[in-house]
């Protein structure tokens, strides 16, 4: 299986990693000072399931460069969906498979009014990941899960050829026939842990040891919860419990990548992530109250660097 990684951060250049690790055919697709530190020393990874370095690695801002794939792995920003599905357009063969690996509820869809959405299959990464430098990913926990599966809930030979693929050291892989609920599953604990520790600048460990920002985190993920069970009825009425529970035994230090996005001046998936819990809450009439504070205090920072931060 041929695959192009469409969006090669830290997650896009971990998964991809261990698949060309592996000895699968990956190409990646990145930009910058990361993109230009790719193919001049390769890409490092540091992980406690153990560190890598590739040095031969094939990396570009131009798809057309890779040309028609089997699998797309798209892992761009949810502010950048459109632009990005639309860049990769020479990636796209007769049978070509994308699987949004985003952040939020309904970046599958964004792609698929774009390029149809037969092509798209339901995803999602579970792993606490960044940059530490250009061309370099740290991994800083115990666990790499990839979930996926067709909308349909069937199982795909498409899907079935991925499963195989990804059975390599270093990444979780599951198939399911749920992929709408595993996303809002992991959309309510996701928008809690972004909205909260960006807003306090804190580590989820310094939130949950304080009790007033401990029961606005857990009011959060109640919020989320709600609309998620609105919006997808199969939603788990104990998934909120679930989500408190692993927040309760993840290392003192995770954070979340909006944070990180926060301190680096960069823009926020703000409006996909407590902005859609918000807006989706609206419309199944379900009271969003903290998220609609998150999203009005941390809006000037948005699309970056607030202005009056200098």
């Amino acid at each position: 299986m041929k695959i192009a990684v469409m969006g090669a951060g830290a997650l896009g250049c971990y998964y991809g990693g261990r698949l060309l690790q592996a000895g699968r055919d990956v190409s990646f697709v990145a930009r910058g000072a990361h993109l230009e530190a790719l193919k001049r020393e390769g890409l490092r990874i540091e992980s406690p399931l153990g560190d890598a370095h590739l040095r031969k690695i094939k990396a570009t801002s131009d798809p057309g460069e890779i040309g028609p794939v089997d699998m797309v792995f798209f892992l761009v920003k949810l502010y950048d969906t459109e632009d990005a599905a639309h860049a990769m357009s020479p990636l796209l063969g007769p049978e070509t498979a994308v699987v949004s690996f985003q952040n939020g509820i309904d970046g599958w869809q964004r792609i698929g009014s774009l390029i149809g959405e037969e092509r798209v299959i339901g995803g999602l990464a579970v792993i606490p990941a960044d940059i530490k430098a250009p061309g370099v990913v740290r991994h800083n926990g115990p666990f790499a899960k990839l979930v996926f599966g067709e909308f349909d809930g069937r199982t795909s030979e498409r899907c079935q050829a991925l499963a195989e693929t990804l059975d390599v050291d270093g990444i979780e892989a599951l198939l399911v026939d749920n992929i709408d609920v595993r996303i809002w599953e992991k959309l309510v604990i996701l928008s809690a842990l972004s909205a909260i520790t960006t807003l306090t600048r804190l580590p989820i460990g310094a939130i949950l040891a304080e009790e007033r920002s401990r029961a606005l985190f857990r009011a959060a993920i109640d919020e989320t919860h709600a609309v998620g069970r609105a919006a997808c009825p199969a939603l788990g009425e104990n998934v909120a419990d679930k989500s408190f529970a692993f927040a309760e035994k993840m290392p003192w230090h995770m954070r979340a990548s909006m944070l990180d996005d926060l301190e680096r001046g960069k823009r926020l998936e703000l409006d996909d992530l407590s902005g859609a819990v918000v807006r989706i809450g609206k419309a199944h009439g379900v009271p969003t109250p903290v998220h609609a504070m998150v999203q009005a205090a941390l809006s000037p920072y948005r699309n970056g660097q607030a202005a009056s931060a200098g």
